[in-house]
């Protein structure tokens, strides 16, 4: 299980461009005009082998003091609440800001580690000029320029040591299927049909997610945990932004399963949260079904779930190969066709292949479309063999590792799909010296 670092701030100190950084991929949409990033970004970190997720809070659509009051507030006492670290964001051109002590009193009374870091600081003067953040109050500062990631390496160094160690979790070695998805989008409608007539419920156990509820679901042969994201919210968070929120619970409810079941309305289609989401559990290697609920209230024709499908998987490019199941949690249609096909990419994920039969039916068709020469230096693949990952994974022994380009590993990932299947598991293709 990763940690959850966030970064919180005031509008147009560069927290889309340091997020963009430490990602090392341009996700956040980077502008200099306040409230651009309406919707929060999330992504995974990787430094010195310690992996973590990161979201940028994003801008504040300011309408008046009052109405930042309530923005800044909800904002911060949420990265506060969920993360296991925060970093402070402050601009040294600007200097301190009202608002940056704002932030500064709620973060001071914290218990979790905070990072002062003053951005755009990239020449001794501004260096200098940066002390006056010692008045915040949060002692000791990192200065960065996240527009050329200068100062980013002991910053990272510092966050990574300072984040908790995860316990190791001990329980019954059960599949974990998440549901999850955007506020109402009808998570808890699906689980409600799922487990309202089912009499084989074991038990309802505390989660390994903060305040998530595992079901243990035993019906048809099928066991499993049933991880519910969805109404875990808590009643004290009347002011809670819902889709900051739903993410951050779904980054550990993902972190943690084996299965995402991404639920979505019908009516809104696959939007720009819903991707955000599955391109979490996408990254995660994680098993997906996406399961576009309320398909009752859709005016449609017999041509209409095929088109909506195709829209959906034009979305998910390059990683198409998920299945996609049309359901009612109103009227329980196809509630448990889901389950069956969360049940099926389970057995995809953990499905293993002998070398033997890799090497037998991959070698010779890779003889017969090698990959591409390049300058002049011929690539020969000589050797195939699974990697013993939770998820599938490969590695292909080869001369010269290095001039495999991302094409060719699509191709031979699109191979390994159609001889031996995976319909709905991400698949990692690794280059090895042989």
């Amino acid at each position: 299980m990763g940690n959850i670092v966030a970064i919180v701030g005031r509008p147009n100190v560069g927290k889309s461009t340091f997020f963009n950084r430490l990602i090392q991929r341009r996700e956040a949409i980077v502008d200099a005009v306040s409230g651009v990033t309406r919707d929060r970004h999330y992504g995974k970190a990787d430094w010195n082998g310690k992996e973590f997720s990161l979201i940028d809070t994003g801008g504040y659509v300011i309408g008046s003091d009052d109405i930042f009051e309530a923005e800044i507030d909800k904002q911060v006492e949420l990265a506060i609440d969920e993360a296991d670290a925060i970093i402070f964001m402050v601009d040294v051109e600007t200097g301190v800001t009202g608002m940056d002590e704002d932030v500064a009193k709620l973060l001071r009374k914290v218990k979790k580690p905070v990072f002062l870091v003053v951005n755009k600081v990239d020449n001794a003067k501004r260096a200098e000029d940066a002390v006056e953040f010692y008045s915040l109050g949060l002692g000791d500062y990192f200065t960065v320029a996240s527009i050329n990631g200068s100062g980013t390496g002991d910053l990272l160094d510092a966050i990574v040591e300072a984040l908790p160690e995860k316990e190791e979790i001990i329980e019954e070695e059960l599949p974990r299927f998440a549901v999850v998805g955007r506020p109402n989008a009808g998570k808890s409608s699906f689980i409600n049909a799922l487990i309202g007539e089912d009499r084989y419920i074991v038990t309802d156990i505390a989660g390994t997610t903060r305040d998530a509820i595992d079901t243990k679901y035993n019906r048809f042969g099928f066991e499993f945990n049933l991880v519910d994201t969805a109404g875990i919210r808590r009643k004290s968070k009347v002011k809670e932004d819902l889709e900051f929120y739903s993410v951050m619970r779904s980054i550990r409810a993902i972190e943690y399963a084996d299965v995402c079941l991404l639920v979505l309305d019908a009516n809104r289609g696959f939007d720009g949260q819903v991707q955000n989401i599955f391109w979490l559990a996408e990254r995660n290697r994680k098993g997906i079904v996406v399961l576009v609920n309320k398909w009752d209230l859709v005016e449609k024709d017999h041509k209409s779930m095929k088109e909506y499908e195709k829209a959906i998987k034009k979305q998910m490019e390059p990683f198409t190969d998920v299945p996609v199941v049309f359901i009612s949690a109103l009227t329980k249609q196809r509630i448990f066709k889901a389950i069956e096909t969360a049940v099926e990419v389970y057995k995809n994920r953990t499905k293993k292949i002998k070398t033997s039969k890799l090497n037998e039916v991959l070698l010779p068709i890779i003889e017969n479309y090698p990959p591409p020469a390049y300058k002049g230096k011929f690539v020969k693949i000589k050797y195939i063999m699974q990697l013993p990952t939770p998820q599938p994974q490969f590695a292909f022994f080869c001369n010269l590792p290095q001039y495999i380009k991302d094409p060719y590993k699509r191709y031979l990932e699109n191979k390994l799909r159609e001889h031996f299947g995976f319909h709905g598991v991400p698949i990692s293709v690794y280059m090895r010296k042989k």
